[in-house]
């Protein structure tokens, strides 16, 4: 979901029906507009506010925790990068074959989860397995010829296979929708028919209209941090690419 449109659609619909309650507002008869029914009126609108208030701040929680765990697994997967090339290293210089792959792979991966071009769309999912597989059959292709490099290889393979499987899982992650879109609905209706009774009860002036034109905005700017924070490779709050790039500054030199 593209987040300046659903946030934008968000706002037309909340501030819509606070403007609806305003036309609406003197062409109600008297005795709808009473004490009583005003009373009425607040006390059904508290329930829907309350419910609204906690939905969004359950989407805003579950954005946030899918947008940290994403971070946090690009956060290990640099580290063991690093870590898996400091150990190739150690082990001599018959690994040099493995290291320049390893290298391929992330400056590859790095390009298709951030492409330059900004019509492309960055994806997690490599097109192939060959990547990973090549890189995995000559680590397996490795010959031990002393204490130290038969010690050093069980940590070699453990590593690559912390950094497939971590790669993976993030993959996986990044298929799903960490929001759901009756959540998101359910919510706009809720927020619209809320504004709405805000309007119906609000006098018709500048200072009103003001104040519910802002309170709209700030509701569509909470939809669009959602979404935003949903989708971590793309938009304004993207996880930074930086700390895979400083793996690729070390692997291989």
């Amino acid at each position: 979901m593209n987040a300046w449109v659903v946030g934008s659609v968000v706002f037309v619909c909340v501030f819509g029906g606070a403007l609806l309650g305003m036309y609406l507002r003197p062409r109600l008869p008297q005795a709808h507009l009473s004490e009583e029914t005003k009373d009425s009126v607040k006390l059904g609108m508290g329930l829907v506010a309350t419910m609204a208030a906690l939905v969004l701040g359950l989407l805003v929680a579950t954005a946030k925790g899918s947008y940290d765990d994403q971070k946090s697994g690009f956060d290990q997967i640099s580290a063991n990068l690093i870590l898996l090339d400091s150990t190739l290293a150690q082990y001599g210089p018959e690994t040099q074959q493995a290291r320049l792959r390893l290298r391929d792979i992330v400056a590859i991966g790095i390009t298709r989860i951030w492409p330059e071009d900004e019509a492309g769309s960055p994806s997690l999912v490599p097109t192939t397995t060959a990547e990973g597989e090549s890189l995995t059959s000559i680590i397996l292709g490795l010959a031990p010829a002393n204490d130290r490099q038969r010690n050093l290889l069980p940590t070699i393979m453990q590593t690559s296979m912390d950094v497939g499987r971590a790669r993976w899982l993030l993959a996986a992650q990044d298929q799903g929708d960490p929001i759901p879109k009756t959540f998101l609905v359910i919510v706009i209706f809720w927020l619209t028919v809320l504004f709405a009774s805000f309007g119906l009860l609000a006098p018709r002036n500048l200072t009103a209209i003001g104040t519910l034109f802002l309170s709209a905005l700030s509701v569509s700017g909470a939809i669009f941090l959602i979404l935003e924070l949903a989708q971590p490779f793309q938009g304004l709050v993207q996880i930074s690419s930086t700390p895979l790039r400083t793996a690729l500054s070390l692997i291989a030199q």
